[in-house]
């Protein structure tokens, strides 16, 4: 997801699925919640950064080993890290990976919430932030999501609309029968569903 505010251009989790962002330009940071493929993509994201050289990596401290791998360097972050960047403020916050199986450990997992609460990708976690939220990242699909998790989360963060993101692995039919439950549940925000490579004001 790329996310203008009015003095950055952020780009987060540029993953496997992630379809063109290595022609992005004028990027001030790219932002890697986690080192999953579905959320980092080590075979296009040094193209990327090459194309933009004012743009700041920054990532949850399990994934600085793997971005080292293809000659990366990374600003680590954990909960309580505030950043700047390109006059946008970043508060990281969560910790953690949501768990798929007990048997599978997870890697840490960075939430990053923007200008104090204009907007929040949580990654692969449900942590509910203190800031109150205008616009949220909402995960629908996932191996460690159930429906009412995602419905559940929505209620709690309460924020004016919901983006839906961690889509990828439903069908057309599967995502409108997931915004159909989520939306019975959490009526109250409103759902904003955006088209792939528009621009669109929130």
């Amino acid at each position: 997801m790329l996310l203008a505010t009015p003095s950055a251009r952020l780009l987060f989790d540029p993953g496997k699925f992630s379809a063109g962002f290595e022609e992005l330009r004028d990027l001030d940071a790219v932002l890697v919640t986690h080192q999953h493929f579905d959320h980092l993509d080590t075979d296009r994201l040094p193209a990327l950064l090459a194309a933009n050289p004012g743009a700041r990596l920054v990532t949850d401290e399990d994934t600085i080993p793997e971005l080292a791998k293809v000659g990366l360097e990374a600003t680590s972050v954990t909960p309580g890290d505030e950043l700047t960047l390109a006059g946008a403020t970043v508060t990281v916050v969560g910790g953690r990976h949501a768990t798929i199986h007990p048997s599978v450990a997870m890697p840490t997992n960075a939430g990053f919430v923007v200008d104090g609460g204009a907007f929040y990708h949580p990654g692969d976690a449900l942590f509910v932030p203190e800031q109150e939220i205008d616009v949220l990242g909402l995960p629908m699909s996932a191996p460690w999501l159930k429906t009412s998790e995602a419905a559940d989360f929505l209620l709690a963060v309460g924020p004016r609309v919901a983006v839906p993101i961690h889509e990828a692995l439903l069908s057309e039919v599967g995502f409108q029968v997931q915004q159909n439950w989520v939306t019975r549940v959490a009526p109250d925000p409103e759902f904003r569903v955006l088209t792939r490579g528009e621009t669109t004001q929130l």
